[in-house]
């Protein structure tokens, strides 16, 4: 279990919302003689939770917090209930890959911006060993790093490779972005159908001319579409359906997670038919069976086999949360360049 305490004696009423795999719910909290706010909760699975204040209605992120979620809108304090054994999501005591933070200027959207690059351990840049890619991506609202912080795919990546359960590899997290203004929009963002296209389009751009050839030029990767994978969630499960399935030269390797799917997918892929789908060496399309884009991913499937192209189908428990992308790089990243 864990315990909350808020001191805020002028308060009339606070809550704590605990984000876990099914949805953000919300506790009371109850006061005492000193103004000081507590709950404990039922006993957690062991999980990385995230969690925010609701004070008089305003929303609050814990003062004592020590990590953050990072989010445009949905920023919150972040706390890990360790397993026993540690979960696969874990640092545990095993040889560990590294984060590498990286800087440069668009051109395209005009911006400066970053991405993240994970290196497997033994990762030397001056050996002759090259590696495969994964370009994994991040979702609407997220910051570039919301792979490594809330998603440990860092930590994922080395536990799987010490395992010997996944190839080692290299992880590309860039920025999802290719139209910024999209956020001015806050959550209202995906009826403006326009914008949201744009914004898709321009980050294919994006990645396929500037994030990628930087990439390759500054480390030993091969350079073959067998060894290139591009996956996401959300928003980024979108950008990986209609930047991988759209350039399937460069990406042989899809995972789309709780795909944020809300265009007609025969203008969105007007060339996808079984003859192309031939060059998919895995097409993963996965959803939360409580997650609101369940349905929306159930007709894009549906499209998928009116074009008889072959896909994997995994549905599982949970909603629109990090607890279950988590799950999803677990079984994913095994399945990667084999």
């Amino acid at each position: 279990t864990v315990t909350f305490r808020l001191k805020a004696p002028a308060a009339q009423k606070v809550q704590l919302e605990l984000e876990d795999a099914s949805s953000a719910k919300a506790t009371e909290m109850n006061k005492d003689a000193d103004g000081l706010w507590s709950v404990t909760t039922r006993a957690l699975t062991p999980d990385i939770y995230s969690y925010q204040f609701v004070v008089d209605s305003v929303w609050l992120i814990d003062p004592n917090v020590h990590e953050f979620v990072p989010n445009h809108f949905g920023q919150g304090g972040v706390f890990t209930v360790p397993g026993s054994p540690a979960e696969s999501w874990e640092e545990t005591d095993v040889p560990h890959g590294e984060l590498h933070h990286h800087y440069y200027t668009s051109r395209i959207v005009g911006d400066r911006r970053d991405y993240f690059v994970y290196t497997p351990p033994e990762f030397d840049a001056k050996k002759k060993t090259k590696y495969p890619v994964l370009y994994l991506l991040h979702g609407y609202s997220d910051f570039a790093n919301a792979w490594s912080v809330m998603g440990h795919a860092n930590f994922i990546l080395d536990n799987l490779i010490a395992q010997g359960k996944a190839k080692p590899m290299i992880v590309v997290m860039p920025l999802g972005y290719g139209a910024p203004k999209l956020l001015e929009r806050g959550w209202n963002s995906v009826s403006h159908s326009e914008l949201w296209q744009q914004n898709i389009d321009k980050f294919a751009d994006t990645l396929l001319t500037e994030v990628i050839p930087q990439v390759e030029s500054e480390y030993p990767v091969i350079k073959d579409r067998k060894a290139r994978a591009i996956a996401g969630l959300s928003m980024g499960g979108a950008e990986t359906l209609y930047t991988g399935l759209n350039h399937l030269d460069t990406f042989a390797w899809m995972g789309a997670m709780s795909s944020a799917i809300f265009e007609d997918p025969g203008q969105s892929f007007p060339k996808l038919d079984a003859k192309q789908a031939e060059k998919i060496k895995l097409l993963w399309i996965a959803c939360g069976k409580e997650d609101s884009l369940l349905e929306s991913n159930r007709k894009f499937k549906d499209w998928l086999k009116s074009k008889s192209v072959p896909f994997t189908d995994v549905e599982t428990d949970g909603a629109h949360t990090w607890p279950v992308w988590r799950r999803n790089l677990l079984v994913l990243a095994p399945l990667l360049f084999r």
